[in-house]
Formats: structure tokens, sequence, C-alpha cells
């Protein structure tokens, strides 16, 4: 999808400047006219080729409006001006003759041209169109016919360079499409591996969680925290690959939306709270009531990676966030009072896995893929992405243009506030397809006062349940949307559900088709899937029925 818009957009511009440069050629066709007669040249028939002419210019002005006011790549518009154009060049060489020769350069540029830019079909119509034009030259004009190895030449060379043209396009395509199965390959790859990975990372990271109500001594304790600091940069650099690998494919759609800065903003913050204070920085904020138009998901993906990198970058700095308004649009910036950037490296820190390290320099988490993706985003929400750093002094990356929303947005509706114990005795349903996920999450949820009932697969009967947490990838091509759909069928009513998953968690959304079904992806933070259950058990203590029995 995203690669149809970027084909129609690209039509769109290669027409406007198809249509400028056609007004500026025809401009200088006036001024060509106009020194001719001035030195004692004028052309035969002037007053025809100047009426010719200036209805082109025009017809010319009035296509650059039209394209304006109605953008879009038009293959009937597109054929209409090539034809239009050819024709005028055939009237004004088939009367001026020699003096209008410079003409046929202008009528090879633009057989070129056409098929560069609208492919082979288009360079064999317009490369036809040409030789019927000198064909029709020669027959009208004394010059061209008294001359015929000069037309014999013109003809030759409007073949030949179309062809040479063609058979570079032809190996450049098909070395493009080469080096487009190379990525597609490399991101499913990377896509699997990250999805295969995090597997054993969520259970590690729910098994670690178990640990910590184990009774351990404070040492022990300082051993699991470690491990959950490492898990926690391995979950991290999933993400990237993921993220990577998403972009890659071209399967992204931005839901542009109302979104509250301020929400965003909290969000990130504390997402990452722990990690500043760990390395002895602050997250300073100041307030924006702002809402904006944009993507919720991609935007908190770019400003989570912006701080995250300060955080890693700058620690015991001061770290800022703060927004500034210009005019009609919105800019989030990200400022840091870190080492800063070397100069040498601030035009490269957006490249994929470019990372600033110098000699000698401490190991940072990462493979330089955050700010990457940062840039990628950008292009994909219209955002622009801005970065200032001074040496010694600090950094600061600016969001901008984020468009302002001005209407009334709805108020969000009141979430209820979930008690520590709310989740006692709270029956659930976990169905995952990989068993050490499945005894970890199982042991977790057992030691928040769940009574869990587990399966590999989705359960052919059921007993009382008041959530549904499941897998989405189920083995056997079954997903989370089946196995949903079957519990549902055998309780009778509607089931609170979490989804967890390794995938792109857009792409399950979009196969779920409900915005009702909270998605974690994995490895999924034991306090957030605790945080979500929770809030779950709100809903599952509302809509349980007696009438049902075990």
């Amino acid at each position: 999808m995203l690669s149809e818009q970027a084909n129609k957009l690209t039509g769109y511009k290669n027409e406007q400047h198809h249509a400028a440069t056609r007004a500026t050629v025809i401009g200088i066709c006036c001024v060509y006219i106009v020194t001719s007669t001035v030195i004692g040249h004028p052309l035969p028939g002037g007053i025809y080729i100047a009426c010719m002419v200036t209805i082109h210019l025009l017809m010319s002005c009035s296509l650059l409006l039209w394209i304006r006011r109605r953008p879009g790549d038009s293959r009937p518009r597109h054929y209409m001006m090539m034809v239009l154009d050819i024709s005028g060049m055939t009237y004004m060489m088939a009367v001026g003759g020699a003096l209008f020769l410079p003409l046929y350069m202008v009528m090879q540029r633009l057989v070129v041209a056409n098929g560069l830019t609208y492919g082979p079909t288009s360079m064999k119509i317009s490369t036809s169109t040409a030789l019927a034009s000198i064909a029709t030259v020669t027959y009208f004009n004394s010059y061209w016919r008294d001359n015929p190895f000069m037309v014999l030449t013109l003809a030759s060379g409007m073949i030949m360079m179309p062809s040479q043209i063609y058979v570079m396009h032809k190996r450049l395509e098909e070395a493009y499409t080469r080096e487009q199965e190379a990525s597609l390959s490399k991101s499913r790859f990377l896509a699997q591996a990250s999805h295969d990975l995090r597997q054993p990372v969520h259970a590690i990271s729910l098994f670690t969680a178990c640990l910590r109500d184990a009774k351990l001594r404070v040492e022990e304790l300082k051993l699991v925290d470690n491990i959950d600091r490492s898990l926690q940069s391995v979950s991290r650099l999933f993400k990237s690959l993921l993220d990577i690998s998403t972009l890659d494919s071209g399967n992204v759609q931005p839901n542009i939306e109302p979104v509250a800065i301020r929400d965003i903003v909290d969000d990130v913050v504390h997402q990452n709270a722990e990690a500043a204070q760990r390395v002895g920085s602050s997250l300073r904020v100041i307030a924006c009531d702002a809402v904006v138009k944009t993507d919720h998901t991609l935007f908190s993906t770019m400003l989570q990676n912006i701080v995250n990198n300060a955080v890693k970058y700058a620690p015991g700095a001061e770290i800022l966030i703060a927004c500034r308004r210009r005019g009609g649009t919105l800019a989030v910036q990200v400022y840091d009072r870190g080492p800063g950037i070397p100069v040498e490296h601030q035009t490269k820190v957006f490249d994929e896995f470019h990372q600033v390290r110098g000699r000698g320099d401490k190991d940072v988490e990462g493979v330089g893929l955050g700010l990457a993706i940062v840039r990628r985003l950008g292009t994909m929400l219209d955002i622009e992405v801005s970065l200032r750093s001074t040496p010694g002094r600090g950094t600061c990356i600016t969001l901008g243009n984020l468009p302002i929303h001005t209407e009334a947005v709805p108020a969000p509706r009141p979430v209820p506030l979930a008690e520590p114990g709310l989740a006692d005795g709270l029956r659930v349903l976990l169905v995952e397809d990989d068993e050490a996920v499945l005894t970890a999450t199982a042991i977790l949820l057992r030691k928040w006062g769940c009574d869990v009932q587990t399966a590999l697969t989705p359960p052919d009967k059921v007993g009382t349940l008041d959530l549904l947490i499941t897998d989405f990838d189920l083995g056997n091509g079954i997903t989370g949307k089946e196995c949903i759909e079957q519990v549902q069928r055998l309780a009778g009513r509607t089931v609170p559900t979490v989804v967890m998953t390794g995938h792109d968690r857009d792409r399950v959304r979009e196969e779920l088709a409900t915005p009702d079904v909270p998605i974690l992806a994995k490895p999924v933070r034991p306090a957030e899937l605790r945080s979500l259950l929770l809030a779950q058990a709100v809903n599952a203590r509302s809509l349980r029925s007696p009438q049902l029995t075990d």
C-alpha cells in the first residue's frame, strides 16, 4: 500500500516537473524567435509560429495549474500533453526549417524523459511518435528533403539513444529488483529471528519475576536485578530489529488521528525513568496540552528512541522534553546536556547501524538503529527531524511540522482504578504454544492470586472464565483470533481478552479487527502484564455470570 502511494506521489511530482520544464522551454523558444528577428533572420511563417507558441504557452500554464489543483499520476493527461508537445514541435520544425533544428534536441530529451519517468511503454510510444514527426517534417519542409543524410542521422539518433537508455534502464530495474529481494529476505530473516528469540527471553523475564517473590537474600535480589536489566537491553534490541524489518517490508500504514502530546510524553518518561535514575540522569518535562494529528504508535516509537538515546549517551546529565508552537504546527524537542556529537558524526547518526564511538570509548548497548528508525518514520509521517549538537555542551533533536488539531477532542473514558488484590481468585485461561512461556506465565499468574487453566492449543471445553490470555501464533495455522472466537463460542459470551505476540502489533491489531483487545509485545515486562491484568480484572468482575458453573 505504501509503495502504491509512493508511486502516485512520484508520478505527481514528475508530471509537475515536466509541466514546469515545458513552460520554461516555450519561454526559451519565445526568446529565440525574438532574437532571430532582431538580428535580421526573421522566421518563415513567423506570425503563425508566434501564435502557436503563445497558444502552447497558455496551455502549458493551464496544465501546470490543473496538476496542482488535481494532483495524481494521470496517464491520459500525460499522453495528451506528449502528443501536443511533439505536434507543436513538428509544426515549428516543418515551417521554420533549419532555424528550428535545435527543437530536435528538445524532442529527443522529451522521449528519453518520458521513458525514464513512465517506463518502457511510454518510451516506445514517444519514440514512435517522434519518428512520425521527423517523417512529417521531411515531407513538408524542403530543407529537410534536400538533406536526406541529415534526416537519416536524426532518425538514427532518435532510435539509438532511447534504445541504449532502454537497455540500461532494464538492467538497472533488474538490479533494483534483486536488491529489493535481498532486502526483503533480510527483513524476513530479522523478523523471524526476532520472533523466535523473543520466546525464550520472554520466558526468562517471567521466571525472573517469579524469583523476586521467592524470599531471596539481598545479594541474590541484586543478581535478579542485573538479569532483569540485561533482559531489558535485549528486549530493546529485538524491538529495534522488529521495527526496522517491519519498515523494510513496506507494510506500515500510518493511522493519522488526533493525539494528545502529553499522553505520549508521559508514557515515554515513565518507560525511561528507571533507566535514567540508574545512570544518574534526570528527566524533566515542560507540560504541553496540545493535540496534534499523527499516528500515536509511530510517533511514540520516534520519541521513545530519541529519549532512550539521550539516556544512553548522556549519563548523569539533565534531559529535557519540551514543545514549541510554530504557526499551526508543533515541534517536540529533546535536549540533553551530555557530551554532544562530534561534527564528523552529525550527518551520519541517522544512518542504519551507525554508532558514535571513539577509540577506547565505553561500549553502549544497541546496534545503531534507533535514530535510523526515527528518520524513516519521520519521512512516513511528514515530520521534520532535525539535529543540533555542540560537542561538550549537549544535543537537541527536534520533531517538527506536527499539525495542531484545533477541533474539540472527546475526553477519554475514565479507566477504573484496580486494587492490588483484585486479581485474587481471577479465573484465567492461558493459551500458549511454547511450553516454557506457558509454565513461566502460569507460575507468575498464580503468584498474583489467579486461578489459572493452561492449554497449548485452543481448548475444546472451558470452565467459568473471567479472562483469556492467549499468544497470537499458536501453531498449525491457528492464531489468537481463532482462539478468541472459539473460547467465546464455548463460553457463550464475550470474555475479556489479552493477546501477547512476538510480531508487529499493528499487523496483529489489523487481523483481530477489534480495538477492544489489548495487545502486548513480547518480551512482556511483568509489571506491564500485571498492570493490564488488574485493569482487565475490573471488566472481568463486572461480566462474571453467576449462572455458569464449573
